[in-house]
């Protein structure tokens, strides 16, 4: 079973997409392609378990670094699971962040691509809090299939991402 964003792609958001750019191909239309989470854990250059606790939240240039030194978490989500990501962090996640005006329109990289961070992984609720050992941040990349960044965020728009500008 399709996830709920899903859906509403596929019986709204592609049908006004076509008719804001005038598309004459379906497959013009852009899509979600995939998101990209890291989580850089700096500590863990001393203590090999920071990187566990950061792999653990992530499944539910500094010094003294050396190649193949973990330090850090990346989990790429594609399909059904990004749409389930989405709409965790659009209604349920940024929500709960303390101080949230929305998300900033300037972050997108000039290819259809959005970044934005999170200063706290526990804004999500699957995360059990009594479990995490530090709070950290993380970074979320959501790569669309857009041309120009006027189609991605008018696309991330009608998935009702809050953009402020």
């Amino acid at each position: 079973m399709p996830a709920r964003l899903q859906e509403h792609y596929a019986k709204t958001v592609r049908e006004a997409l076509t008719k804001e750019f005038s598309y004459k191909n379906a497959f013009e239309v852009p899509k979600l392609d995939k998101i990209v989470i890291n989580m850089g854990v700096g500590e863990a250059v001393n203590d090999r378990k920071a990187v566990d606790g950061a792999v653990a939240d992530l499944s539910i240039a500094t010094f003294k670094l050396r190649e193949g030194m973990a330090i850090g978490a990346k989990v790429t989500l594609r399909r059904d699971r990004m749409y389930e990501f989405i709409d965790r962090l659009i209604n349920i996640a940024l929500p709960r962040v303390r101080d949230f005006r929305g998300l900033s329109g300037k972050s997108f990289d000039g290819n259809g691509n959005f970044a934005m961070g999170l200063k706290e992984q526990i804004v999500f609720p699957e995360i059990d809090y009594d479990k995490v050992d530090q709070v950290r941040g993380m970074d979320i990349i959501i790569c669309t299939t857009a041309k120009t960044d006027a189609e991605a965020r008018a696309l991330l728009r009608a998935f009702d991402f809050p953009f402020v500008n």
